[in-house]
């Protein structure tokens, strides 16, 4: 129980300082995993406002977030999330080739 704390406070700590990075990156610029970082920050920042209010219930909150059928939910959207980013950046790649061979002629 102590460790699991822990883990989310340096969790929340962590978010902390990447979530202001993804905001100021340009959308072009942005590293798959900057996508994958909104929803654990997201979920940390309302872990930590319940847990201001009511610690019972932000330990509840971490007990359901270790459950079997939210990490497996969570590891299937991760995976998913990763192969749609990877096929936007194949995509974007293939866009920057045609507009500098076809349009500008390089």
């Amino acid at each position: 129980m102590v460790q699991s704390r822990a883990l989310v406070i340096a969790l929340i700590l962590l978010l902390s300082t990447t979530l202001p990075e993804v905001h100021s990156k340009s959308i072009f610029e942005r590293d798959r995993r900057d996508w994958l970082v909104v929803p654990d920050a997201i979920a940390a920042y309302i872990y930590e406002a319940v847990n201001k209010m009511s610690p019972k219930v932000g330990q509840f909150l971490v007990d359901a977030a270790q459950t079997p059928a939210v990490v497996v939910t969570r590891n299937f959207l991760i995976r998913e999330t990763t192969k749609l980013s990877i096929l936007a950046e194949q995509l974007m790649e293939k866009i920057k080739n045609l507009w500098y061979t076809k349009v500008l002629g390089y």
